[in-house]
Protein backbone atom coordinates (compact mmCIF):
# COMPACT_ATOMS: atom_id res chain seq x y z
CA UNK A 1 0.00 0.00 0.00
CA UNK A 2 1.22 3.20 -1.26
CA UNK A 3 0.98 6.04 2.05
CA UNK A 4 2.94 8.40 0.07
CA UNK A 5 0.16 9.65 -1.29
CA UNK A 6 -2.30 9.74 1.20
CA UNK A 7 -3.22 13.07 3.12
CA UNK A 8 -1.84 13.74 6.75
CA UNK A 9 -5.24 13.14 8.25
CA UNK A 10 -5.77 9.82 5.87
CA UNK A 11 -2.10 8.52 7.70
CA UNK A 12 -3.85 9.91 11.55
CA UNK A 13 -6.72 7.91 10.81
CA UNK A 14 -4.67 4.86 9.53
CA UNK A 15 -2.34 4.71 12.60
CA UNK A 16 -5.53 5.38 15.04
CA UNK A 17 -6.86 2.09 13.41
CA UNK A 18 -3.93 0.28 12.97
CA UNK A 19 -3.21 1.08 17.12
CA UNK A 20 -6.59 -0.16 17.94
CA UNK A 21 -5.54 -3.05 16.46
CA UNK A 22 -2.12 -3.74 17.82
CA UNK A 23 -3.99 -3.46 21.16
CA UNK A 24 -6.53 -5.64 20.49
CA UNK A 25 -3.64 -8.70 18.97
CA UNK A 26 -1.69 -7.93 22.27
CA UNK A 27 -4.79 -8.45 24.84
CA UNK A 28 -5.70 -12.05 22.76
CA UNK A 29 -2.08 -13.08 22.98
CA UNK A 30 -1.58 -12.64 26.95
CA UNK A 31 -5.03 -14.04 27.31
CA UNK A 32 -4.26 -17.14 24.95
CA UNK A 33 -0.83 -17.57 27.37
CA UNK A 34 -2.94 -17.68 30.29
CA UNK A 35 -5.21 -20.19 28.58
CA UNK A 36 -7.96 -18.12 29.64
CA UNK A 37 -9.26 -17.14 25.46
CA UNK A 38 -12.93 -18.08 25.71
CA UNK A 39 -12.71 -18.51 21.54
CA UNK A 40 -9.59 -20.83 21.46
CA UNK A 41 -10.04 -23.43 18.48
CA UNK A 42 -11.43 -20.85 16.17
CA UNK A 43 -11.66 -20.42 12.37
CA UNK A 44 -10.70 -16.55 11.96
CA UNK A 45 -10.89 -13.71 13.82
CA UNK A 46 -12.31 -10.17 12.52
CA UNK A 47 -11.58 -6.75 14.27
CA UNK A 48 -14.43 -4.04 13.09
CA UNK A 49 -13.29 -0.17 13.61
CA UNK A 50 -16.79 1.55 13.58
CA UNK A 51 -15.40 5.21 13.00
CA UNK A 52 -13.60 3.65 9.67
CA UNK A 53 -16.23 0.87 9.03
CA UNK A 54 -12.99 -1.45 8.23
CA UNK A 55 -13.06 -4.98 8.77
CA UNK A 56 -9.95 -6.85 9.18
CA UNK A 57 -10.28 -10.49 9.06
CA UNK A 58 -8.74 -14.05 7.97
CA UNK A 59 -8.95 -13.55 4.65
CA UNK A 60 -10.12 -17.43 4.22
CA UNK A 61 -13.97 -16.72 4.79
CA UNK A 62 -13.67 -14.73 1.54
CA UNK A 63 -11.62 -16.81 -0.34
CA UNK A 64 -13.40 -19.91 0.24
CA UNK A 65 -16.84 -17.99 -1.02
CA UNK A 66 -14.77 -17.43 -4.30
CA UNK A 67 -14.54 -13.83 -3.31
CA UNK A 68 -10.98 -11.87 -4.05
CA UNK A 69 -9.93 -8.95 -1.68
CA UNK A 70 -9.27 -5.71 -3.31
CA UNK A 71 -5.82 -5.76 -4.90
CA UNK A 72 -4.50 -1.93 -3.50
CA UNK A 73 -5.30 -3.51 0.31
CA UNK A 74 -7.97 -1.11 0.74
CA UNK A 75 -9.93 -1.69 3.76
CA UNK A 76 -13.02 -4.32 3.48
CA UNK A 77 -16.21 -2.10 4.52
CA UNK A 78 -18.65 -4.24 7.14
CA UNK A 79 -21.25 -3.82 3.89
CA UNK A 80 -19.08 -6.38 2.17
CA UNK A 81 -20.24 -9.14 4.26
CA UNK A 82 -24.05 -7.69 5.31
CA UNK A 83 -24.55 -7.58 1.61
CA UNK A 84 -24.29 -11.18 1.01
CA UNK A 85 -26.42 -12.18 3.75
CA UNK A 86 -29.12 -14.43 3.15
CA UNK A 87 -32.77 -12.71 3.05
CA UNK A 88 -34.03 -14.62 5.71
CA UNK A 89 -30.85 -13.92 7.83
CA UNK A 90 -30.08 -10.36 7.01
CA UNK A 91 -32.87 -8.86 9.55
CA UNK A 92 -32.02 -11.33 12.36
CA UNK A 93 -28.25 -10.65 11.96
CA UNK A 94 -28.51 -6.92 11.86
CA UNK A 95 -30.60 -6.71 15.11
CA UNK A 96 -28.06 -8.51 16.97
CA UNK A 97 -25.47 -6.09 16.24
CA UNK A 98 -27.55 -3.32 17.27
CA UNK A 99 -28.55 -5.07 20.31
CA UNK A 100 -25.00 -5.41 21.01
CA UNK A 101 -23.77 -1.87 19.88
CA UNK A 102 -26.62 -0.74 22.04
CA UNK A 103 -25.84 -2.61 24.73
CA UNK A 104 -29.20 -4.65 25.05
CA UNK A 105 -26.76 -8.16 25.04
CA UNK A 106 -23.66 -8.50 26.52
CA UNK A 107 -22.42 -10.56 23.19
CA UNK A 108 -23.03 -10.28 19.40
CA UNK A 109 -23.90 -14.02 18.41
CA UNK A 110 -25.61 -15.19 15.48
CA UNK A 111 -25.94 -17.90 12.83
CA UNK A 112 -26.20 -16.71 9.33
CA UNK A 113 -25.76 -17.96 5.51
CA UNK A 114 -23.61 -15.74 3.17
CA UNK A 115 -23.80 -16.45 -0.79
CA UNK A 116 -20.60 -17.71 -2.27
CA UNK A 117 -19.94 -16.96 -5.70
CA UNK A 118 -20.92 -19.80 -7.06
CA UNK A 119 -24.32 -19.34 -5.81
CA UNK A 120 -24.41 -21.77 -2.95
CA UNK A 121 -25.25 -20.32 0.57
CA UNK A 122 -22.37 -21.35 3.49
CA UNK A 123 -23.33 -20.97 7.06
CA UNK A 124 -21.76 -19.24 9.77
CA UNK A 125 -21.75 -19.07 13.44
CA UNK A 126 -20.17 -15.19 14.31
CA UNK A 127 -19.65 -14.03 17.89
CA UNK A 128 -18.20 -10.76 18.56
CA UNK A 129 -18.01 -8.19 21.21
CA UNK A 130 -16.89 -4.36 22.04
CA UNK A 131 -13.42 -4.14 23.29
CA UNK A 132 -13.31 -0.44 22.87
CA UNK A 133 -15.88 2.55 23.49
CA UNK A 134 -14.45 6.45 23.54
CA UNK A 135 -14.80 8.91 26.35
CA UNK A 136 -18.76 8.87 26.39
CA UNK A 137 -19.18 4.94 26.37
CA UNK A 138 -20.03 4.74 22.47
CA UNK A 139 -18.43 1.33 20.68
CA UNK A 140 -15.33 2.40 18.72
CA UNK A 141 -14.34 -1.34 18.47
CA UNK A 142 -14.95 -4.78 18.46
CA UNK A 143 -13.65 -8.44 18.02
CA UNK A 144 -14.60 -11.69 17.53
CA UNK A 145 -14.39 -15.05 15.33
CA UNK A 146 -16.23 -16.33 13.03
CA UNK A 147 -16.84 -20.25 12.08
CA UNK A 148 -17.76 -22.31 9.28
CA UNK A 149 -20.67 -24.54 10.59
CA UNK A 150 -21.67 -25.40 6.69
CA UNK A 151 -21.04 -29.44 6.96
CA UNK A 152 -22.73 -28.90 10.72
CA UNK A 153 -25.64 -27.96 9.31
CA UNK A 154 -25.75 -30.35 6.48
CA UNK A 155 -25.34 -32.78 8.64
CA UNK A 156 -28.37 -31.77 10.86
CA UNK A 157 -30.06 -31.44 8.34
CA UNK A 158 -29.71 -35.44 6.76
CA UNK A 159 -30.23 -36.08 10.69
CA UNK A 160 -33.90 -34.16 11.06
CA UNK A 161 -35.03 -35.65 7.52
CA UNK A 162 -33.88 -38.97 8.65
CA UNK A 163 -35.79 -38.38 12.27
CA UNK A 164 -38.87 -36.86 9.67
CA UNK A 165 -38.75 -40.32 7.98
CA UNK A 166 -38.14 -42.39 11.19
CA UNK A 167 -41.49 -40.60 12.75
CA UNK A 168 -43.44 -41.09 9.65
CA UNK A 169 -42.82 -45.03 10.04
CA UNK A 170 -43.48 -45.01 13.28
CA UNK A 171 -46.69 -43.41 12.73
CA UNK A 172 -48.00 -45.52 9.00
CA UNK A 173 -48.60 -48.11 7.76
CA UNK A 174 -46.07 -50.04 5.75
CA UNK A 175 -48.09 -51.79 3.65
CA UNK A 176 -50.91 -49.16 2.63
CA UNK A 177 -49.39 -45.76 3.77
CA UNK A 178 -52.22 -44.98 6.03
CA UNK A 179 -51.52 -44.23 9.11
CA UNK A 180 -51.54 -47.08 11.17
CA UNK A 181 -53.70 -48.11 14.34
CA UNK A 182 -52.39 -46.23 17.00
CA UNK A 183 -51.65 -42.83 15.85
CA UNK A 184 -55.39 -43.12 14.09
CA UNK A 185 -56.84 -43.40 17.69
CA UNK A 186 -54.04 -40.50 18.94
CA UNK A 187 -55.71 -38.65 16.29
CA UNK A 188 -59.21 -39.05 16.65
CA UNK A 189 -58.63 -38.46 20.77
CA UNK A 190 -57.07 -35.00 19.93
CA UNK A 191 -60.00 -34.31 17.41
CA UNK A 192 -62.68 -35.24 20.09
CA UNK A 193 -60.84 -32.97 22.56
CA UNK A 194 -61.25 -29.88 20.26
CA UNK A 195 -64.25 -30.36 19.16
CA UNK A 196 -65.53 -30.80 23.07
CA UNK A 197 -64.59 -26.86 23.44
CA UNK A 198 -65.62 -25.95 19.59
CA UNK A 199 -68.82 -27.05 19.71
CA UNK A 200 -68.12 -28.50 16.09
CA UNK A 201 -69.46 -31.45 14.77
CA UNK A 202 -66.69 -34.43 14.95
CA UNK A 203 -67.82 -37.78 12.67
CA UNK A 204 -66.16 -41.21 12.14
CA UNK A 205 -66.40 -43.90 9.74
CA UNK A 206 -65.31 -47.86 9.96
CA UNK A 207 -64.80 -49.35 6.78
CA UNK A 208 -64.20 -53.14 6.46
CA UNK A 209 -63.86 -54.77 3.02
CA UNK A 210 -66.54 -57.84 2.43
CA UNK A 211 -65.00 -60.82 2.11
CA UNK A 212 -61.46 -60.56 1.98
CA UNK A 213 -60.58 -64.10 2.99
CA UNK A 214 -62.56 -65.37 0.54
CA UNK A 215 -60.33 -62.96 -1.61
CA UNK A 216 -56.85 -63.73 0.43
CA UNK A 217 -58.11 -67.85 0.14
CA UNK A 218 -58.32 -68.10 -3.51
CA UNK A 219 -56.41 -65.68 -4.79
CA UNK A 220 -53.40 -66.02 -2.26
CA UNK A 221 -51.82 -63.17 0.41
CA UNK A 222 -49.86 -61.02 -2.65
CA UNK A 223 -53.14 -60.28 -4.33
CA UNK A 224 -55.20 -59.42 -1.01
CA UNK A 225 -52.23 -56.90 -0.42
CA UNK A 226 -52.72 -55.29 -3.95
CA UNK A 227 -56.43 -54.90 -3.18
CA UNK A 228 -55.00 -53.15 0.69
CA UNK A 229 -53.05 -51.13 -1.41
CA UNK A 230 -55.31 -50.04 -4.34
CA UNK A 231 -58.28 -49.72 -1.75
CA UNK A 232 -56.15 -47.51 0.36
CA UNK A 233 -55.58 -45.28 -2.68
CA UNK A 234 -59.07 -44.72 -3.44
CA UNK A 235 -59.42 -43.70 0.12
CA UNK A 236 -56.83 -41.21 -0.20
CA UNK A 237 -57.99 -39.57 -3.35
CA UNK A 238 -61.52 -39.48 -1.37
CA UNK A 239 -60.88 -37.71 1.65
CA UNK A 240 -59.74 -34.11 2.33
CA UNK A 241 -56.88 -32.64 3.85
CA UNK A 242 -58.27 -31.98 7.00
CA UNK A 243 -59.73 -35.80 7.54
CA UNK A 244 -57.69 -38.88 8.45
CA UNK A 245 -57.30 -42.26 7.19
CA UNK A 246 -55.80 -44.92 9.08
CA UNK A 247 -55.34 -48.78 8.69
CA UNK A 248 -57.46 -50.11 11.97
CA UNK A 249 -56.54 -53.54 11.62
CA UNK A 250 -56.66 -56.03 8.92
CA UNK A 251 -58.59 -55.55 6.38
CA UNK A 252 -60.60 -52.71 8.69
CA UNK A 253 -60.18 -49.13 8.24
CA UNK A 254 -61.01 -46.14 10.51
CA UNK A 255 -61.55 -42.50 8.71
CA UNK A 256 -61.82 -39.62 11.11
CA UNK A 257 -63.44 -36.26 9.50
CA UNK A 258 -62.70 -32.87 12.01
CA UNK A 259 -65.81 -30.55 12.01
CA UNK A 260 -67.45 -32.12 9.57
CA UNK A 261 -71.12 -33.60 10.08
CA UNK A 262 -72.41 -37.14 9.74
CA UNK A 263 -74.12 -36.46 6.38
CA UNK A 264 -70.58 -35.09 4.53
CA UNK A 265 -69.07 -37.90 6.55
CA UNK A 266 -71.24 -40.63 4.66
CA UNK A 267 -70.86 -39.03 1.40
CA UNK A 268 -67.28 -39.45 1.51
CA UNK A 269 -67.68 -42.96 2.45
CA UNK A 270 -70.11 -43.80 -0.34
CA UNK A 271 -67.74 -42.30 -2.77
CA UNK A 272 -64.97 -44.30 -1.77
CA UNK A 273 -67.39 -47.40 -1.66
CA UNK A 274 -68.65 -46.80 -5.40
CA UNK A 275 -64.67 -46.56 -5.95
CA UNK A 276 -63.95 -49.25 -4.92
CA UNK A 277 -67.21 -51.13 -6.62
CA UNK A 278 -65.98 -49.81 -9.72
CA UNK A 279 -62.50 -50.39 -9.44
CA UNK A 280 -61.28 -52.93 -12.47
CA UNK A 281 -59.26 -55.27 -10.22
CA UNK A 282 -56.92 -58.13 -11.70
CA UNK A 283 -58.74 -61.10 -13.16
CA UNK A 284 -62.43 -59.55 -12.67
CA UNK A 285 -62.27 -60.01 -8.92
CA UNK A 286 -65.22 -57.95 -7.46
CA UNK A 287 -64.25 -56.16 -4.54
CA UNK A 288 -66.64 -54.56 -2.39
CA UNK A 289 -66.69 -52.60 1.38
CA UNK A 290 -68.96 -52.04 3.90
CA UNK A 291 -69.16 -48.79 6.33
CA UNK A 292 -70.55 -47.70 9.42
CA UNK A 293 -70.80 -43.51 9.99
CA UNK A 294 -71.43 -41.83 13.30
CA UNK A 295 -71.48 -38.62 14.55
CA UNK A 296 -69.59 -37.93 18.01
CA UNK A 297 -72.21 -37.04 21.03
CA UNK A 298 -69.92 -36.83 23.99
CA UNK A 299 -69.57 -40.05 24.50
CA UNK A 300 -66.12 -42.00 25.39
CA UNK A 301 -64.08 -42.29 22.63
CA UNK A 302 -64.22 -46.54 23.02
CA UNK A 303 -68.09 -46.03 22.93
CA UNK A 304 -67.51 -43.74 19.46
CA UNK A 305 -65.89 -46.13 17.81
CA UNK A 306 -68.12 -49.18 19.15
CA UNK A 307 -70.78 -46.47 17.91
CA UNK A 308 -69.27 -46.62 14.09
CA UNK A 309 -68.63 -50.46 14.47
CA UNK A 310 -72.62 -51.37 15.34
CA UNK A 311 -72.97 -49.17 11.92
CA UNK A 312 -70.29 -51.27 10.00
CA UNK A 313 -71.96 -54.99 11.52
CA UNK A 314 -75.73 -53.61 10.64
CA UNK A 315 -74.10 -52.77 7.26
CA UNK A 316 -72.74 -56.40 7.08
CA UNK A 317 -75.80 -57.97 8.24
CA UNK A 318 -78.34 -56.06 5.76
CA UNK A 319 -76.33 -57.44 2.45
CA UNK A 320 -73.00 -55.66 2.39
CA UNK A 321 -71.23 -53.38 0.36
CA UNK A 322 -73.11 -50.38 1.67
CA UNK A 323 -72.82 -47.60 4.26
CA UNK A 324 -75.04 -47.18 6.97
Amino acid sequence: MDYMKWSREKLIERIDELTLLSAQLLRERNQESRLDYDWTGNLGHWYWNIKTNSVTFNPLKVTTLGYELPEDGSPVPYQFFTEKLHPDDYEPTMNAMRDHLSGTIHVYEVEYRIQAVDGTWHWFYDRGKITENDSEGKPLFLAGIVFDITEKKKTEEALKKENNILAERSTTDGLTGLKNHRSSIEHLRSVIHIGRYSGKPVSLAMLDLDHFKKINDKHGHLFGDTVLEEVSAIIKKAIRATDLAGRYGGEEFILVFENTSIDTAHEICERIRAGVEAFPFPDSVKVTLSGGVCEYRGESITEFIEAADSNLYQAKRTGRNRIV
